[in-house]
Parts: C-alpha cells; sequence; structure tokens
C-alpha cells in the first residue's frame, strides 16, 4: 500500500472510531431523557390492567350465540322441511329479536309443519315480534298465520287489531280463536261488541267470552239471552254453559218457552246435562 493510500485508511479509522465515542457518550444523555419523560408521563405506559375474566366469558358467549343464531338462520333454507321446522324450534327458543323477520318469512313456508312451527316460535319471541305481525295483517297470503300467532303473544298492541279482524268476514274464525287464546286480557274489548249494531258481531263475541270463560261477564251474558236474533240467544245460552256458573243455569230456563224451536231444544238439552252433572252418582 501506498504511503498516501495508509494514510487516507489511518483517517478513516480515526474518523469512525471518533463517531463510535461521540454515540457512546451521547447514550447515556437519551436513556435518561426517556426515563425522565416517562416518569413525568406514566400514562404513556401501556398498562393492560387485570384482566375481567366474567366480561371475557359474557363476549365470548355472545359471540356463541350470535354465530348459532345465523346457523339456524340458515337451515331455514335447507331443502329438508324437517331441519326447517326445528330451525324454526330453535330460533323461538332463543328467543331474540333478530329471529323474528326469519322467522316471519317461514310462515310463508311450502310446509304446513313448518309455517306452525315458525307461528309457536314467534309467539316464544314475543313482543319483538308484534309489529312485524302486524305490517303482515295488509297482506292477504300470510294473514291467516300472522292472526293466529298473535294470538299467541301477551301483548296489548295486538287486542285491536285481532278486534277489527273479528268484525271482517274472511279471517272473522281465526281472530276468534286469537282472542280465546289470549284470554281474559282480551274480555275488556269483546266486551262492548255485545252492543254493537252488527248482528254478527255480536254472535262472535258471544262465543269468544264463552269460550274465554271468564265469570266475570256472567251479567253481559245473560242479557243476551233477551237478544233478537235467535242464535246470537242460543249462543249465549251455551256460552252460560260453558262458565257453569249457577246464575246462568237459572238465567237459562226462560228458553224453555222460546219462540225459536231450535232455542228451545238446546235450552232443554242444557239444563239437562246441567242436572245430571249435579246429581251424585
Amino acid at each position: 500500500m501506498s504511503n498516501e493510500h495508509k494514510g487516507a485508511a489511518e483517517t478513516d479509522k480515526s474518523f469512525d472510531g471518533q463517531e463510535s465515542l461521540e454515540a457512546s457518550n451521547q447514550a447515556p444523555d437519551l436513556t435518561d431523557h426517556l426515563a425522565d419523560s416517562l416518569a413525568m408521563n406514566p400514562e404513556k405506559v401501556a398498562d393492560p390492567g387485570p384482566v375481567d375474566t366474567k366480561q371475557t366469558e359474557t363476549v365470548l358467549e355472545e359471540d356463541r350465540v350470535k354465530d348459532e343464531i345465523e346457523i339456524q338462520i340458515d337451515l331455514l333454507k335447507d331443502p329438508d322441511w324437517a331441519v326447517r321446522r326445528e330451525a324454526c324450534i330453535t330460533l323461538g327458543e332463543m328467543g331474540d329479536e333478530r329471529c323474528v323477520e326469519p322467522l316471519v318469512r317461514a310462515l310463508r313456508d311450502g310446509d304446513w309443519q313448518v309455517r306452525e312451527a315458525a307461528m309457536e316460535a314467534l309467539g316464544m319471541v314475543g313482543p319483538p315480534a308484534v309489529d312485524h305481525l302486524l305490517k303482515m295483517l295488509r297482506d292477504w297470503d300470510i294473514r291467516k298465520a300472522a292472526i293466529r300467532t298473535l294470538g299467541k303473544i301477551r301483548d296489548e298492541r295486538v287486542l285491536d287489531p285481532l278486534i277489527g279482524q273479528l268484525r271482517l268476514d274472511e279471517f272473522h274464525l281465526d281472530a276468534m280463536d286469537a282472542l280465546v287464546e289470549l284470554g281474559q286480557p282480551a274480555v275488556e274489548k269483546v266486551l262492548p261488541l255485545l252492543k254493537d249494531k252488527v248482528e254478527e258481531t255480536r254472535k262472535r263475541a258471544v262465543i269468544v267470552l264463552g269460550q274465554i270463560k271468564d265469570s266475570g261477564v256472567l251479567e253481559p251474558l245473560i242479557e243476551m239471552l233477551k237478544d233478537s236474533d235467535w242464535f246470537t240467544r242460543l249462543s249465549a245460552a251455551a256460552a252460560l254453559e260453558k262458565i257453569g256458573d249457577e246464575k246462568g243455569r237459572e238465567a237459562i230456563k226462560p228458553l224453555l218457552k222460546d219462540p225459536d224451536l231450535v232455542v228451545k231444544m238446546r235450552a232443554e238439552r242444557i239444563l239437562a246435562g246441567w242436572k245430571k252433572r249435579a246429581t251424585p252418582a
């Protein structure tokens, strides 16, 4: 190596050594600066803190249920009707609001067993399903199922719509069944119909109240024994028979002289059956 090159190499080594020395001298200063900064701002240090095991388990459980709901919703599209029916039952047992729309769609299923399962499931879900079902009352194809399903949900919002359907000719039998299934909560809404100007509506109200068997409607039903329509009188007598109160039996006795033969014969049978039940074996 020439003296010129040798000198240059020594100069480079000297320069590198100086840089290393300067960096070494600066390192403690930087470390001290960082330590001081962290001491003054402890919130910058990530502290995971204690783990909330219960909260974590809850989140995991919610995720698991969500996944299960999505699985069951997908099964509603299965080609096997038995699988679809079981999916409806499972969704009803879950009772989650997310199940409502898929179950409402299942009311249109081609298999009646799936439709029945969907109705039962929506009844189990309860109030969250009411608004969706009320909208379905406008749909002729699904109205029957919607009415029957509303009768399974004890929610005051279902009463007025069912009373409205009771007045109509097309689905009044389904509305009557739904109101009977609701039972005592429906009584207050049905009672005023006993004085409705429409004869058919009065008859339907009498039948519903008789099937509900609420003793609180005894007096209004006794009054209906005087109705001008023979079938309404007949229905009132049958309703009083179902309730089974002694006061109702006494009220039926005058029908033994009713001008309508059918009413008279029915009153005789009712009173004979009443007497038979009262006679000890």
